[in-house]
């Protein structure tokens, strides 16, 4: 945004892209940074149900540019208002690709409450925390990412440090976060190479609660799967659910929903 590069739809005709450059949300109006973030009439009643609007208005009448706006809220706001201001400019933007990719309907107060999800998502992962670091288990599989079988399992209760694979391979670190208020599970996937360059990273939703046994292996399963589709088969994987681990590893079968997902 600060530097011009988002793809608005005038943006986009001015690099050359053919395309409409009329608001998804209100056709008459041509789609640039300012009308998507503050003048269009729906993002209009966004900034109202946040109680940003009055602050907005000022910096508008203060700046001769989206652009410059942006900026002069950063500086001026507490860090809590640029918290919502950061998240809401996020779900703005979302609706406005939902609304012209997927055709999805949404109203403003569905974007005012995804934006306060996100505040209070990030604010949760960045707290701080007084339990001590948890182990990671290593699972390297013999074959392609794909395969079942597996060798060798860290099972060590000493803390350390993240360890490289071995040259001209990758690691594949995976944890899962529990959230009862939300009633949520949230996978984090993150790839690095043999230098501890990071590579790739996905994070994978469940809109339901399970338990830590079975949030831990859904967490392996979908990293297995994500990386099985885009074949990578040169992977050792690496989470702090000894559980999961044991379970990967041992030949022994049940019915349990852990031991499906396993």
């Amino acid at each position: 945004m600060g530097r011009g590069c988002l793809p608005t739809r005038v943006r986009l005709l001015d690099k050359g892209v053919q395309c409409p450059t009329n608001c998804v949300s209100f056709p008459s109006h041509q789609e640039d940074l300012a009308h998507v973030f503050f003048n269009c009439p729906f993002v209009v009643q966004i900034w109202q149900m946040t109680g940003l609007w009055g602050v907005i208005q000022h910096a508008l009448s203060s700046t001769n540019s989206a652009t410059d706006n942006i900026f002069l809220l950063l500086e001026t706001l507490s860090v809590e208002f640029n918290q919502r201001l950061a998240s809401t400019f996020w779900s703005i933007w979302k609706h406005r690709n939902l609304r012209g990719w997927d055709d999805v309907m949404e109203v403003s107060a569905t974007v005012v409450e995804r934006a306060k999800h996100l505040v209070v998502d990030w604010q949760v992962a960045n707290a701080p925390t007084l339990a001590d670091p948890i182990p990671q288990q290593q699972l390297q599989p013999s074959g392609g990412v794909g395969n079942s079988a597996a060798v060798g399992t860290s099972a060590s209760v000493t803390p350390s440090s993240w360890q490289h694979p071995l040259p001209e391979r990758y690691k594949c670190n995976i944890d899962a976060a529990f959230s009862s208020h939300f009633n949520r599970i949230g996978v984090g996937i993150c790839v690095r190479d043999s230098e501890g360059t990071f590579v790739l990273a996905k994070l994978v939703s469940y809109p339901c609660l399970y338990s830590v046994d079975v949030g831990e292996a859904l967490g392996l399963h979908s990293a297995l799967q994500w990386l099985s589709d885009m074949q990578f088969d040169n992977v050792d994987f690496e989470m702090d659910s000894k559980l999961a681990c044991d379970a990967f590893h041992a030949n022994r079968d049940d019915t349990s929903e852990f031991r499906c997902i396993i």
